[in-house]
């Protein structure tokens, strides 16, 4: 019999037990009850015990018994983490390392606990000395907001020996501060950590019902993406980014890296990344020591904006984080979002502070209730009364009855414990009892006991008051390290590195990277697709294989680009075995992988004749050379692709002719007839598109530039290639006019002036300064309108306002080179450079170029009629009858 035939349920159980086996003789005692509740009660214990913070105080159980064991060790002097470990274990029911680890992570955040040590790095990875080596006590802070004895709940510790804390009264939105990561059983959380101010301020618009939001900020700085945070919860995820910029033509910098990563994984996923191929770098250097250094060194050839591109899309430079908000409340998991666990936390702090108060009142109350019984019993000398008392019955009687003439002001009876205590006074200090001293002594208590009550009073100005009490005194250098960016998403394809080369064999029929002895194509990536052209005109892209057969006779193979709506094909084709032969315009933007597309009619025998693909519109002009077939006149004639319009791939084409065609020669080769192509900035991603989001920057042709002006005082001329990253210092990005100059002005550092100049950029290669090179050399303001106008604002000077210069600057000074002083603005000490709107100016039309101009009617073959028109996207369009 099987094994599993020999099991039987329980009636009502979830489990199984075996039955006697009379052949074996074995006899298997019945499993009893009590294992069907422990699986729930393991996953309870982990939950609620172990992995999970509580909104309350946002600590985890090992996380709230180490801070108690540094309450009770403080003295103001460091302790040794190992002594700190072996007084938490009085507390927590578990082994020394996982205590030592807690302890590790919460100095690491730098917030509650002064640090002395190696306590490692959270940006190098590198881990913490043993727990011997380093030492640890509460911070400032934490002793402000963590503990409040008075109002603190009590239970007793896992062996009944010592009390703890059921949760430590934290009157801060701790949780949200540090972050929080725990594994359960069958739950899990990630609350991510946020700006110390920010969560201040947000606590405050809390308290004023007021809108806030609020967004993760992490320790290891980086710039992150956080359209899709989701307020914290299930399902929402931040994409964080490395900081990175160029340092020169050769030199990449990491300054920041993202969070959950540090230098020793980040510069792993680069290696492996350039083993794959999917990058090419000569080197890296990790000079990070207290801030983030990495060096990338780049082989010569290779783009920079490229490569930056690369490491987001293929390393550890972007990560992407998902927060999940659990917590526990009332013994019970809670999911929740970041806001509502601040209006929670607000709320808490506000009550704790309300119960601090009341404490606060109370005491001050008994003081006062007590130091004014001591006036009146020594004051007038009650007790004397008790000198002819032989019983203490008859002391404390005395006493009584000799206050109830004074006592009538008093906001509470006095009872026999008060009457207890004022035999307990010693007569040296009724002796040297001074009146005055003690009225003032109840007068300030009484100004105390008015202001805690104004307090209360105003619990929510008072609460608003803490919080910004905590800013001013801890927040300074907490200010926010992460950037917050929305990111362009990055295509793999366009920045991959092209690491091996594509071949083919036309004949055959084969395309592949293992065809090392056929014809070369292009370099290509692994994710590359490829795009192949037959002479029967089908057409299919395929992924970049090995070896890969895609039909024979290939006439046209290139690497594809599936978002590539400037690459044109011309062709020229036969229809069936001797029908007409047409000619059209195409491009190939949306396609299905693998499958076989026909761009002739589907006639058995159809033949391309002529094709070619061109990258940017061009239109070549061929001549067409006709069989000598009956009365056909003319035999030769041109055909220029200009004056056909770029159509689908599936239409049919225009008419070439009707007679078989001989021959096709290219008589002229191609120049493009596209529109000049769009380009926006989008300032939100910092990056240039052709979408249509942001600015629009212009209309550019192949050969026109885009100017870029830092504040730094450099410009430089650039290709406008959507990869282009841009420096946070950019003032200025225009479409660059080389004729129209560039004016500024600019404080020379050396000669304590401001001087101003008017130039033209003239070497469009190279990155130029064109401020002197003195540290404290700074650009007050640049203009490239025609006619800027400036105003200068002097200071005053022995309480004597000079009126405000305005300065035509094109009639100021003349255009000269960019490397000229200029000349000098003014002598007087000036406050303030204002740019004004310029004067009127008609800027001269753009010349248009030569393969812009549309090309001349006429006919393609001499026996066919041709009608031209113009469409409505400036597009030449032609048809034959």
């Amino acid at each position: 019999m099987n094994e599993d035939e020999n099991l039987k349920p329980f009636e009502g159980e979830h489990f199984y037990e075996r039955q006697d086996d009379p052949e074996s003789g074995d006899t298997i005692t019945k499993v009893t009850g009590m294992y069907k509740d422990w699986f729930l009660d393991y996953a309870s214990y982990v939950i609620l015990e172990r992995a999970v913070p509580a909104i309350e105080d946002g600590f985890k159980p090992v996380q709230r018994r180490i801070m108690h064991s540094l309450k009770e060790l403080d003295d103001g002097r460091y302790n040794k983490v190992a002594n700190v470990v072996g007084h938490t274990m009085q507390y927590h029911p578990h082994g020394d390392a996982s205590i030592g680890d807690a302890i590790v992570q919460i100095g690491q955040k730098d917030l509650l606990i002064d640090t002395q040590g190696n306590w490692g790095n959270i940006l190098t990875g590198d881990g913490a000395a043993a727990s011997r080596y380093i030492e640890a006590r509460l911070s400032k802070f934490a002793l402000e907001v963590l503990y409040s004895p008075k109002i603190t709940t009590w239970q007793l510790s896992y062996d009944g020996r010592k009390n703890e804390p059921v949760n430590l009264p934290v009157k801060f939105p701790l949780l949200l501060a540090q972050g929080a990561e725990g594994i359960a059983v069958g739950l899990s959380t990630k609350v991510l950590p946020h700006n110390f101010n920010e969560l201040i301020d947000a606590s405050i618009k809390v308290l004023k019902n007021k809108p806030f939001t609020l967004y993760p900020d992490f320790p290891t700085g980086g710039v992150a993406d956080i359209s899709g945070y989701n307020d914290g919860m299930r399902g929402g995820r931040v994409r964080v980014r490395a900081k990175i910029s160029q340092l020169d033509k050769s030199t990449l910098v990491i300054t920041q890296i993202p969070f959950s990563t540090n230098t020793s994984t980040l510069i792993d996923s680069i290696l492996k990344a350039n083993e794959k191929g999917k990058i090419k770098i000569k080197k890296i250097e990790d000079n990070t020591a207290a801030e983030v250094e990495i060096l990338i060194h780049l082989p010569p050839g290779v783009s920079p904006d490229k490569t930056i591109d690369a490491l987001y899309a293929f390393t550890a430079c972007e990560t992407s984080v998902a927060p999940l908000g659990c917590v526990i409340e009332n013994h019970k998991p809670y999911f929740v979002g970041v806001s509502e666990m601040l209006r929670i936390s607000t709320h808490r702090t506000v009550d704790l502070l309300k119960r601090e108060l009341e404490i606060q009142l109370d005491e001050l109350e008994e003081q006062w209730h007590f130091l004014s019984l001591e006036r009146i019993f020594i004051e007038n000398r009650i007790y004397r009364l008790i000198e002819e008392e032989e019983t203490w019955e008859g002391v404390i009687r005395a006493i009584d009855e000799g206050l109830k003439p004074f006592t009538k002001h008093l906001k509470r009876p006095v009872t026999e414990d008060d009457i207890l205590r004022l035999t307990e006074i010693r007569i040296k200090r009724i002796s040297k009892f001074d009146i005055d001293k003690a009225q003032e002594k109840i007068e300030a208590l009484e100004g105390e006991i008015a202001q805690v009550k104004h307090h209360l009073e105003h619990l929510i100005e008072f609460a608003i008051s803490y919080f910004q009490n905590l800013k001013d005194k801890y927040g300074k250098g907490r200010e926010r390290k992460t950037e917050l960016r929305s990111f362009d998403n990055i295509e793999a394809t366009k920045v991959v590195l092209r690491n091996t080369k594509l071949y083919v064999n036309r004949e055959e029929g084969f395309i592949g990277t293992g065809l090392k002895k056929d014809e070369y194509v292009a370099d290509c990536s692994d994710i590359d697709d490829v795009i192949v052209f037959l002479r029967d005109g089908s057409m299919m892209v395929t992924k970049v294989d090995v070896k890969t057969f895609v039909g024979k006779d290939i006439i046209h193979v290139a690497v594809f680009d599936k978002g590539d709506k400037r690459t044109i094909y011309n062709m020229i084709y036969r229809d069936g075995k001797s029908g007409p032969s047409y000619v059209k315009r195409f491009n190939v933007s949306g396609i299905t992988r693998d499958k076989l597309y026909d761009l002739t009619q589907g006639n058995k025998g159809s033949q391309v004749l002529y094709f070619s693909g061109n990258p940017n519109g061009e239109a070549e002009v061929v001549t067409i050379l006709l069989r000598q077939v009956g009365s056909v006149k003319k035999l030769k004639f041109d055909l220029d692709f200009a004056n056909l319009a770029i159509k689908g791939r599936q239409s049919r084409g225009n008419t070439v002719t009707k007679y078989p065609i001989k021959k096709i020669e290219l008589k002229e080769k191609g120049i493009s007839t596209l529109k000049p192509r769009r380009i926006w900035f989008d300032d939100t991603v910092q990056r240039l598109n052709v979408d249509g989001r942001g600015e629009l920057l212009g209309e550019f042709r192949p050969n026109d530039r885009l100017l870029i002006i830092n504040q730094n005082g450099k410009l430089k001329t650039i290709i406008p290639e959507l990869t282009t990253h841009f420096d946070e210092g950019m003032i200025v990005l225009e479409k660059w006019h080389p004729k129209k100059p560039v004016s500024a002005i600019y404080y020379d550092g050396e000669k304590e002036r401001y001087f101003v100049k008017r130039f033209l950029v003239e070497n469009e290669n190279k990155e130029e300064t064109f401020i002197s090179d003195h540290p404290n050399s700074q650009l007050e303001i640049v203009s490239t309108d025609y006619r800027p106008v400036a105003e200068v604002i002097f200071s005053k000077v022995k309480g004597v306002q000079k009126e405000n210069l305005t300065v035509d600057l094109e009639n100021f000074i003349a255009v000269k080179g960019i490397k000229a002083q200029g000349n000098q603005l003014t002598t007087d000490k000036v406050k303030q450079i204002n740019l004004l709107d310029p004067l009127p100016y008609e800027e001269p039309a753009e010349e248009v170029p030569e393969e812009m101009e549309v090309k001349g009617e006429e006919n393609l073959s001499g026996d066919e009629e041709q009608n031209i028109t113009l469409d409505e996207d400036g597009q030449i369009t032609l048809s034959l009858e």
